[in-house]
């Protein structure tokens, strides 16, 4: 476009009186389909729909949190980004918040205590309607102490409490189904692996309880010798961190401790906490030619796609990672909107994915 003087001049932007004009509503309509409005007519949706999509209208975030008090940003604070479970439990956050309209901050907090409580505090400074927290070290009762009015949903068993809005698998149960699997295929000796040695909020006590759960049930008696820490206390100079403690390179080092110990007392399959230990595992197994599962079965937990390429394919807990993301999302959308409700908790659903680490071969 040119001025009489053959100046070019940009195009100007549409603006919301633009939008209302074409669909031939008020602009206080387009105002309400922008933010979500759950009252209005699907047909008065729909034309103001068409009319933003046909003009390429894009709202100013600044513009409508001065209006409505909401930037339609929520932050997600997890241990490692990096860490298979975690990454793929962001991206099922992005996922579902876009059903909402919000775009999801990430932010590693790595479990340190101090990062732990700027999450808990509402980041202070931060611009986001609401905050999904997967806590590593802090507990709930500090939680509650430090948190402002920003709305808050936490992940993790260890989090469960009726005072604030929470989202889980269930660790002790998903951990004795993996265990009972292994005993219904005459397994006796069961090792577990990934028991941190110091105390965190780490899911390892509680997939540890699993074990001890399917054990007792059947009338096996618990051997503390196949209780294999993470971090072994016989080495009091190592110290504990849950990213090196779950990590491939851990249980590839652990495996030496098995394969030690299978030269003094029988050990026939391996509980392990994660599938990143249980990855390590199978490569140490591999190179010690003990083979899996003719010589020992071993399990994962979290369903990580690197488990269902390792050789021998790896059998798992599989979390519904859409589930949680969804409860959460859900949970911490109606805190946004005022929901004044008392806290609720919800559990997502998981399976048992049986693969050729624990039967092998059989079809």
């Amino acid at each position: 476009m040119t001025d009489e003087a053959g100046t070019k001049k940009s195009k100007a932007r549409p603006s919301i009186k633009d939008v209302a004009a074409l669909a031939g509503v008020s602009w206080r309509t387009v105002s309400n389909v922008i933010n979500g409005h759950r009252y209005l007519r699907p047909e008065t949706k729909a034309k103001v729909e068409d009319a933003i999509a046909e003009l390429g209208y894009k709202p100013q975030t600044a513009a409508r949190q001065l209006r409505t008090g909401r930037s339609n940003l929520i932050t997600l604070a997890i241990p490692y980004i990096d860490h298979p479970y975690f990454a793929s439990l962001a991206h099922a956050v992005v996922e579902a918040a876009k059903s909402y309209d919000y775009t999801v901050l990430i932010d590693e907090t790595r479990g340190l205590p101090e990062k732990e409580e700027q999450v808990a505090q509402g980041y202070k400074n931060s611009h986001a309607d609401g905050i999904i927290f997967s806590p590593l070290t802090l507990p709930v009762d500090s939680i509650l102490a430090a948190r402002d009015e920003t709305p808050l949903v936490l992940l993790g068993e260890h989090t469960l409490d009726p005072r604030i809005d929470h989202v889980t698998a269930d660790n002790v149960e998903s951990t004795r189904e993996a265990t009972e699997h292994l005993i219904s295929l005459g397994h006796r000796r069961i090792a577990f692996l990934g028991y941190l040695t110091e105390d965190t909020l780490g899911t390892g006590d509680l997939r540890l309880e699993g074990y001890r759960r399917a054990l007792a049930a059947a009338g096996i008696d618990e051997d503390p010798d196949l209780i294999i820490g993470a971090a072994p206390q016989s080495d009091p100079t190592q110290t504990v961190s849950a990213e090196r403690d779950y990590s491939r390179e851990e249980g590839y080092a652990r495996a030496r401790q098995i394969l030690l110990l299978r030269k003094t007392a029988p050990i026939d399959a391996v509980v392990c906490a994660n599938d990143l230990l249980a990855i390590g595992l199978l490569r140490a197994f591999r190179e010690a030619s003990v083979q899996v599962p003719d010589d020992i079965a071993v399990t994962g937990w979290d369903n990580t796609p690197e488990g269902g390429f390792s050789a021998p394919r790896l059998t798992t807990i599989a979390p519904d990672m859409n589930a949680i993301a969804r409860f959460a999302v859900e949970a911490v959308h109606q805190r946004i909107l005022g929901s004044t409700e008392a806290p609720a908790g919800r559990v997502a659903p998981h399976r048992l994915m049986i693969r050729e680490s624990t039967v092998g071969d059989r079809p």
